[in-house]
């Protein structure tokens, strides 16, 4: 038996090591991304988008472990939860992969594309903020802090603030010179890739309340994502009147 158990948590730990290998990937996947995009380097967003493919494999070999772990010990209780969340855990990080991805091939889109004065450094700004909520929810996770998950789940919502203010400042560049529009669109979708990253960045959490309460968070989950209700020419939308016509 003791034999048994000793096993049993060495696979939990190499499957915990993995996970957490995972999230370091991921969050170097999207410091590339977004460091390809501000320096306009088409050649290292080819390799950064080619890189993905070794975070879908990572997740294959932890969904696999965790489930052949699941069919020989047959766990229960807080061991069962470990694995179940690690495997939604894994899921939600290839997808964070995944839109770094596509911010990647973004890149060569813009490289010939008429430049926006100002819009960069609020990518960038939104861009560090994920990357700080990915690296305090693996901690936690590490760290097995339920508080600090929960802190991450909370602060979803400036990212989307971010995103709001940054698609504001690419609506009304677009309403006030024609050759920002095709610009202007590449970068709503790169934005709109950064601000799912944080929504499986709070699935994540989600993930590590529940291995660790047992339980899911009872709270709705705070949103502030105000993007597809911004209209043209609105107040909401703070488009300045005289582009209106």
């Amino acid at each position: 038996m003791d034999h048994t158990t000793r096993a049993f948590d060495l696979d939990l730990q190499e499957i915990e090591r993995k996970v957490v290998e995972m999230g370091h990937q991921v969050k170097r996947q999207i410091e590339d991304a977004t460091g390809a995009m501000l320096r306009h380097d088409v050649a290292f967003a080819e390799r950064v988008a080619a890189a993905d493919s070794r975070l879908d494999a990572l997740q294959r070999e932890i969904e696999g472990l965790a489930v052949t772990t699941i069919a020989r010990r047959q766990p229960v209780a807080v061991d069962l939860r470990g694995l179940i969340g690690a495997i939604r855990m894994v899921n939600d990080l290839e997808r964070i992969g995944d839109f770094a991805k596509n911010i990647a091939k973004r890149v060569a889109a813009l490289a010939n594309e008429f430049r926006i004065n100002g819009v960069m450094p609020q990518f960038e700004l939104m861009a560090r903020q994920v990357v700080s909520q990915l690296t305090s929810v693996m901690e936690s996770y590490e760290r097995r802090d339920v508080s600090e998950a929960l802190e991450v789940w909370r602060n979803d919502q400036d990212i989307d603030a971010l995103n709001n203010s940054l698609f504001r400042t690419l609506l009304t560049h677009m309403m006030e010179d024609p050759r920002n529009i095709s610009s202007c669109i590449h970068l709503l979708f790169c934005a709109k890739n950064v601000e799912r990253m944080g929504d499986h960045i709070t699935n994540v959490a989600e993930a590590i309340h529940y291995i660790i309460e047992g339980h899911e968070i009872e709270a709705e989950r705070p949103r502030a994502d105000t993007t597809s209700a911004i209209k043209c020419g609105t107040t909401a939308g703070e488009v300045p009147s005289r582009t209106r016509r």
